[in-house]
């Protein structure tokens, strides 16, 4: 009963957030994010009630929040409630709905696209090399402590192992691990 009081009082400090988000032009986003692997609710005061909990007690969430709704009140808000300081999000990375983040503790996303429902593990790195970035599709895995860099493509519905370096394309599909990594399986879907 205490953690809930505890709770309650948390997440009335984080009603400017729920103000950013009303005015946010990302808000459609916000909630695939929210509700990435929930069923994803439609009720004003649901929404509102989740999304200032999740702001309170992940800030992982909280930093890609922040990512979703860039303007001057949120680099405020940033100064009095923190993102996470080991997760980066590249200002350039175009990320579609419901990115799951699973503890992305050291992790760095920077992509020229990222799709949807794309899930990502901590010590995950997403990286360019020789200026060209890599382009993730949808419903893609990346697995704690996998290194995706250059202008390579992953397929829709691909799987990367724990560990694994991907430097060349994974087509749709597949599984890969290793390193370098190997295609191990291809899905049948």
């Amino acid at each position: 009963m205490i953690r809930k009081i505890v709770y309650f009082f948390g997440q009335i400090l984080f009603f400017p957030h729920l103000i950013l988000f009303l005015f946010s032009s990302n808000k459609e986003l916000v909630i695939d994010d929210l509700y990435s692997r929930n069923t994803r609710q439609t009720s004003f005061a649901t929404v509102s009630y989740d999304l200032t909990f999740q702001l309170l007690i992940s800030k992982y969430f909280r930093t890609l929040f922040y990512f979703r709704t860039t303007s001057v009140f949120a680099k405020i808000l940033r100064f009095f409630y923190p993102k996470h300081q080991s997760f980066t999000i590249d200002i350039n990375t175009k990320i579609d709905g419901g990115l799951h983040l699973a503890h992305p503790y050291s992790t760095i996303l920077n992509a020229a696209s990222i799709g949807k429902n794309v899930y990502v593990n901590h010590l995950v790195t997403v990286g360019e090399k020789d200026g060209k970035k890599p382009i993730i599709g949808n419903n893609v895995e990346l697995h704690a402590g996998c290194i995706v860099i250059g202008g390579i493509t992953i397929g829709d519905n691909v799987i990367i192992g724990a560990g694994s370096v991907v430097v060349k394309d994974v087509p749709t599909n597949s599984i890969a691990v290793g390193n370098p990594a190997r295609i191990i399986e291809s899905k049948k879907c």
